[in-house]
């Protein structure tokens, strides 16, 4: 038995959700995936999988033994990249985890011009918002949070960016504009929703007073778990919303938003870029995290700009 390529198959069973995924996503037939996963449970003695015709789980024993197989072919393949970086060139598949907004607004505008200078390295890119992060399964997870962040994980910060206000301008047409947070009370207000939110607040700070925020509560028209919609929602006149300054730059500089109280903010956001602890960074993950850091710079720059002349 080949119990490094038993190892693949089983991690890349549980990976697909089945045998017969498994075996399409290997180029290989269901009888041989089958197969080799029986001759590893008969190896250790003991069962990983549970089978039904319904479903398939790991049973305990296999939980703690995907664990551990992960990180050993994980750390073969970081060790294969290393010996390879130096003689041949960037290839391989790059695996990226990040919450929907900073997917749609940050990672895929980039993939092309990435592609374009490294053709040979292909992407899998998985697009969920979860309260764990599963770092430990792709090369980068990204990541946004408030400046305050202190995770407990191996991170590298990405980018800083500005939280403001927009609306479209029908709206501001329909309902007038806002002259300061107070105002606020009484226009509609778009909120996303976070995890454990018990009030509806905006904290506001106005950068050329520095201090203590200011603290507007607001009962919103709509409250979403999903940034897109509720950017989605402001562009078609439904009322203010809050987002980050690089999501809305293009917007601004078309006239299709406007800055509402300006130059107030609504918070400080972070974006990290969480990486797997293990001994070796592939030079794939090393190349697309420098022009990552690279690009979303540029593109901050570009969007404070678009703010000063919106």
């Amino acid at each position: 038995m080949d119990r490094l390529q038993s190892m693949r198959v089983f991690e890349r069973v549980v990976v697909e959700g089945g045998f017969a995924a498994a075996a399409r996503a290997l180029d290989m037939s269901s009888p041989v995936v089958t197969r080799l996963v029986a001759d590893l449970e008969e190896h250790l003695g003991t069962r990983l999988l549970q089978r039904s015709t319904r479903r398939l789980s790991l049973t305990e024993a296999g939980q703690q033994y995907l664990g551990r197989v992960r990180s050993i072919l994980q750390d073969i393949d970081d060790a294969d990249a290393a010996a390879r970086s130096q003689t041949q060139e960037l290839a391989g598949l790059l695996r990226l985890h990040a919450p929907p907004a900073l997917a749609s607004y940050v990672i895929a505008p980039l993939l092309a011009e990435f592609r374009r200078r490294h053709p040979k390295i292909s992407i899998e890119l998985e697009v969920e918002n979860l309260r764990e992060l599963p770092i430990e399964d792709f090369d980068i997870t990204l990541l946004g949070t408030d400046s305050n962040f202190d995770g407990d994980v191996i991170a590298r910060k990405v980018l800083e960016s500005e939280a403001i206000l927009v609306a479209s301008p029908e709206y501001l047409r329909r309902r007038t504009t806002p002259l300061q947070p107070q105002d606020l009370v009484a226009h509609d207000c778009l909120c996303l929703r976070m995890p454990n939110m018990r009030s509806r607040v905006w904290q506001m700070w106005c950068p050329d007073n520095p201090g203590q925020p200011t603290h507007i509560e607001i009962a919103p028209v709509l409250l979403a778990n999903h940034t897109d919609s509720l950017l989605r929602a402001a562009l078609d006149g439904a009322g203010i919303v809050s987002v980050a300054v690089d999501m809305v730059a293009p917007y601004l500089t078309r006239g299709e938003l406007v800055r509402v109280l300006a130059p107030w903010m609504t918070g400080r956001l972070t974006m990290y870029a969480a990486l797997p602890s293990r001994k070796f960074m592939p030079q794939r993950t090393r190349v697309f995290l420098d022009f990552l850091i690279e690009e979303t710079r540029l593109q901050t720059a570009r969007a404070l700009q678009a703010c000063s002349v919106c």
